[in-house]
């Protein structure tokens, strides 16, 4: 019997990837898997424009490191100016601070590698701020944040509603579901091959994402940097990006499945999930524990700061240890289970009338 039921899924999985990768309904799912690689390539090309100008420019005008080390806060632009040479750049604009109008003037410099630009009140040098298009730890983080905040939130999210939703729902609307129903099949084991499927495709459209926004983060920096980093910690964040992308499309399709066939209308209920989802941060610390989004964060390798979000902002978010990478896949695991087998005892029930649905 299990080989039987094994070959039936088998074979709706076969029906359903060509429905599912080439759906009408779900090409939009394409544009939000692949939009963030279209950003890191855009980012790539800029950055490495960047390093060629300051290059350029240091070749022209060659500054010192110890120069450079003896610039202080307090000196007055001439003082800056004798120091390193007129600048490559200088610009000024009114401002206001502390309720008082001022007017700052800002100089640029640059070494080659990162590009100084020291900004100045009242003649006298106040703040001085160093970009390094050249470091590929602030690219990481970068790449953490947009995988965190905008590709799991997002795009995952939404691209697996697009997906798992329509397994039914869209059968439904295109009144074809009662051909699967007409067949001596269980409906446990058509829900399985219909999940099976969603599941493949969503695994190969944002796998194949994030592998392609990770070869576009890396693509601006030199052969020798690339090495130097897969070699320590590159690969292991690679399978780990990987592994979290799969995971997600493992939860979310399960829970998106029982969506679509539970509500005839899944706005709503999507909506509620991407509330809490999004409220997470937000949330007491054993109340984060009740969202996918919780253990996900957990397993990425690199951890986002928060250190740049508004104070009051920052005080409504309640620390919380994340989760050891055993328990966030096992969490994830039993939900995922736990929705599949809520899910078949709905499908068993399931009776199809077009004239409604």
């Amino acid at each position: 019997m299990i080989k039987l039921w094994f070959g039936q899924i088998v074979s709706v999985v076969r029906l359903e990837l060509k429905k599912t990768f080439f759906s009408k309904r779900g090409l939009w799912v394409y544009l939000l898997a692949f939009a963030p690689v279209v950003l890191f390539v855009v980012n790539s090309v800029h950055g490495t424009h960047e390093r060629q100008r300051l290059a350029r420019q240091a070749a022209r005008h060659p500054i010192s490191q110890a120069a450079f080390n003896d610039i202080k806060n307090g000196l007055s632009p001439d003082q800056v100016t004798e120091k390193l040479g007129k600048p490559y750049r200088q610009y000024s604009r009114n401002y206001r601070r502390g309720g008082k109008r001022r007017r700052g003037v800002w100089y640029k410099y640059t070494d080659g590698k990162i590009d100084f630009t020291y900004q100045f009140e009242d003649d006298k040098l106040i703040r001085t701020h160093r970009r390094n298009p050249n470091a590929l730890t602030q690219t990481q983080l970068t790449f953490a944040t947009s995988f965190q905040f905008y590709f799991l939130r997002l795009a995952v999210f939404f691209g697996c509603v697009g997906v798992f939703v329509n397994l039914f729902r869209g059968e439904m609307l295109d009144k074809s579901l009662h051909f699967y129903l007409l067949t001596p099949m269980r409906r446990e084991v058509l829900l399985a091959g219909k999940y099976f499927a969603g599941l493949l495709a969503t695994i190969v459209i944002f796998t194949s994402s994030t592998a392609l926004q990770w070869w576009a983060m890396l693509w601006q920096f030199e052969r020798g940097v690339i090495v130097d980093f897969l070699a320590s910690p590159g690969w292991s964040q690679f399978a780990a990006y990987l592994g979290v992308t799969a995971l997600a499309c493992v939860g979310y399709g399960s829970v998106f499945l029982a969506v679509g066939l539970l509500f005839r209308n899944p706005i709503i209920p999507t909506a509620v999930v991407l509330l809490w989802e999004s409220a997470n941060p937000f949330l007491p610390p054993l109340m984060k524990k009740i969202s996918m989004i919780y253990y996900l964060q957990s397993i990425c390798p690199v951890t986002v700061s928060r250190g740049n979000l508004p104070p009051l902002l920052g005080l409504l978010i309640s620390p919380t240890q994340p989760a050891t990478t055993l328990t966030a896949v096992t969490c994830i695991v039993l939900l995922t289970l736990f929705v599949l087998v809520l899910a078949s005892f709905i499908a068993r029930k399931l009776e199809i009338n077009y004239s409604t649905d």
